[in-house]
């Protein structure tokens, strides 16, 4: 481990668990409200992959926060998309939900990175995270693996290494 990773834990009302397939409709409805562009067959693969994690408000067991992570190429796992309800933001479920996949990541030996691209304004929150952070370049920093043409010039990629080598 690189000592590094976040140990951020969710609110006392909230458990962070892995999504099943029961939660497939929720962790859309969370992404979609949050305008995320998500295609369900990658939510149906993290969620049967273990790679999908949902932030459960634990009175009602409602899906308050989604995250969706894929396995790009081997030994990284990349965060593609993170969300939290518009009434529940600024309470640290998505800084718990990212922290929980990086230790799931860290658990994994085959997992040496993960990575997530995303916009400049969520700098500040994967920094905090432990993430090192640039300018998104190429497609493929952008989890795009199959996506051809110039990289958006207004996103970011962070990158957190997990199997304790240096950044």
């Amino acid at each position: 481990m690189s000592g590094r990773s976040p140990r951020t834990e969710p609110p006392d009302d909230i458990a962070i668990e892995s999504a099943e397939p029961d939660d497939r409709l929720d962790v859309l409805r969370v992404l979609d409200a949050a305008m995320l562009e998500t295609d369900p067959e990658v939510v149906d693969a993290a969620i049967d992959a273990g790679d999908a994690l949902v932030a459960r408000f634990t009175r009602t067991d409602a899906v308050v926060g989604a995250l969706v992570a894929t396995r790009p190429e081997p030994g990284r796992r990349h965060v593609d998309a993170v969300a939290v309800r518009r009434a529940r933001r600024g309470r640290g479920i998505g800084s718990a939900l990212v922290a929980a996949a990086v230790r799931r990541a860290e658990r994994d030996a085959a997992v040496a990175v993960v990575t997530a691209a995303f916009d400049a304004d969520l700098r500040t929150f994967y920094a905090e995270l432990g993430f090192a952070v640039r300018p998104a370049k190429h497609p493929t920093e952008r989890g795009d693996a199959d996506v051809t043409g110039a990289a958006d010039e207004d996103r970011l990629w962070g990158r957190l290494k997990v199997d304790g080598s240096p950044s």
